[in-house]
C-alpha cells in the first residue's frame, strides 16, 4: 500500500532532521521524544466541562493516577457513561498530559465521560504492572460510580497501541468475572494483539514507517523482560476464546507493521461471536490517530470512534 502523501512528508521531514529512532535512546530520552512529537502535533485542546485528577489506591497502598474528562455539554449532576482510555506507547513510554487532546475530543464527541489512566510503564515496572492497572481503573471506576457520576451499566474501554494491547487483555479477564456489569463496548487503535507475529505486514513496515521492527523490539525486551510474550495478557490473541468480548471498533492504519495481526484478530472475534466494527485508514502510519494538527485524517478517525461510543453508550 502507498503511503499517503501527508505521511510521506512527515517520514521525510524526520529522516531529514536526523530524529533517532526510540531504539537508538535510552528509556528518559525516548519518553521526552514521544511526548514532544505528540505535543506538536496533536491539534487545539477543545474546552470540555471539567478536568478532575482522580486518585485510584492499589491494594499495596501506592496510588494510580487518572484524569477524569466531562465533556462541554454535560451538565451539573447528569450521569454519564464512561470511557476508560489507555495511552500507546509500547508499555514504556506515553503519559496522560500527551493524550489531553485526544481524550477531551473523545469525551465531547461521543457525550461520555473518559477517565484516562496513568499506568506503570516498564522498564521500571514491567509486565503485568500495566496490565494489572488497566484492570483495576474500569473496577474502581464501577465501585465508585456514584461519586465519578457514571452509568456502571454503560462503561467502554479504548485506547491506542500499546494501550489498545491493555484495553484488550483487560476486557478479557473482565469477561471472565462474576458479579461485575458487563462491558458495553471496546474502542481499540491499532492494538497489538500478539507479540510475536509472522503476518506480512510485520515485514512489509519493518522499517521506514514510523513503527520499525527494532523499535518494537525495544518495547517488546523492556516490557517483557522475562519472556512472557505467549501470555494471553500480553498477547490476546493468544487468549483460549475471544467469545463474550463486547461490540468493538477498530481502527487500523494501512503501513503499519501491526495492521495484519489487527485484522487476523478481528476476522477471529468474528468468527467467535464478537461484532467487529472496522475502519481502515489506507496510507497511514501506525500512530497517526493522535496527529491530528498534521493528519485531517487523524481527527475524521478520532470523530468516527466517537460517534460509534456515543452509538453504543446510550440508553437505547
Amino acid at each position: 500500500m502507498a503511503l499517503d502523501p501527508k505521511a510521506r512528508g512527515l517520514l521525510d521531514m524526520v529522516q531529514r532532521v536526523g530524529v533517532p529512532r526510540f531504539h537508538e535512546l535510552d528509556v528518559p530520552q525516548a519518553r521526552r521524544a514521544s511526548e514532544k512529537l505528540l505535543f506538536a502535533f496533536r491539534p487545539d485542546a477543545p474546552p470540555v466541562a471539567s478536568v478532575t485528577e482522580v486518585p485510584i489506591g492499589r491494594r499495596d497502598g501506592s496510588v494510580l493516577m487518572a484524569r477524569l474528562y466531562r465533556p462541554l455539554q454535560a451538565k451539573s449532576g447528569q450521569v454519564l457513561p464512561l470511557l476508560v482510555f489507555y495511552h500507546g506507547g509500547g508499555w514504556c513510554v506515553g503519559d496522560v498530559p500527551s493524550y489531553d487532546v485526544v481524550c477531551r475530543e473523545l469525551a465531547n464527541g461521543a457525550g461520555c465521560a473518559v477517565l484516562s489512566v496513568e499506568y506503570r510503564l516498564a522498564p521500571e515496572h514491567p509486565f503485568p504492572a500495566a496490565f494489572d492497572d488497566a484492570l483495576l481503573a474500569p473496577d474502581w471506576a464501577i465501585e465508585q460510580a456514584d461519586l465519578l457520576e457514571i452509568d456502571p451499566d454503560r462503561v467502554a474501554l479504548g485506547g491506542d497501541s500499546a494501550g489498545g494491547n491493555l484495553l484488550l487483555g483487560a476486557a478479557l479477564a473482565w469477561r471472565d468475572r462474576a458479579g461485575v456489569p458487563p462491558l458495553r463496548y471496546l474502542a481499540a487503535i491499532y492494538p497489538c494483539t500478539e507479540i510475536h507475529s509472522s503476518r506480512p505486514s510485520r515485514e512489509t513496515y519493518a522499517d521506514g514507517y514510523f513503527l520499525d521492527r527494532a523499535t518494537l523490539q525495544w518495547f517488546f525486551e523492556r516490557y517483557l523482560p522475562n519472556g512472557e510474550s505467549e501470555d494471553w495478557r500480553a498477547s490476546p490473541m493468544r487468549a483460549s476464546s475471544l467469545a463474550g468480548l463486547p461490540p468493538m471498533t477498530l481502527v487500523t492504519a494501512g503501513c503499519d507493521p501491526l495492521t495484519d495481526d489487527c485484522l487476523a484478530f478481528a476476522e477471529r472475534a468474528q468468527a467467535e461471536g464478537v461484532t467487529v466494527r472496522h475502519h481502515a485508514y489506507d496510507g497511514m502510519v501506525h500512530g497517526f490517530f493522535t496527529l491530528g494538527g498534521y493528519f485531517p485524517q487523524a481527527n475524521v478517525a478520532v470523530a468516527q470512534v466517537a460517534a460509534d461510543l456515543a452509538e453504543a453508550l446510550s440508553l437505547t
